[in-house]
């Protein structure tokens, strides 16, 4: 099992995370963190995206919102 474990970190130092040290060593901010970039641009895109949909699934109005469920309401 020690050399499984020991393949796995093998595969995620040397082959996987490889690209990253390339752009760890570059002269060029940008270059070195357009990968953040790259995440943060999908994360809004998901946040507006879910926004629209809860606007819409708002607007349908089909949402019960009275306070019958609860006494304390």
């Amino acid at each position: 099992m020690k050399s499984f474990f020991e393949g796995i970190g093998d595969l995620f130092v040397n082959v996987l995370f490889a690209p990253f040290d390339f752009l760890r060593f570059t002269d060029s901010w940008a270059l070195a963190n357009i990968l953040n970039w790259v995440f943060m641009l999908i994360g809004s895109a998901a946040f507006i995206y879910w926004m629209l949909e809860l606007k819409k699934y708002n607007d349908k109005g089909v949402e019960d919102t009275s306070s019958t469920s609860h006494s304390f309401l």
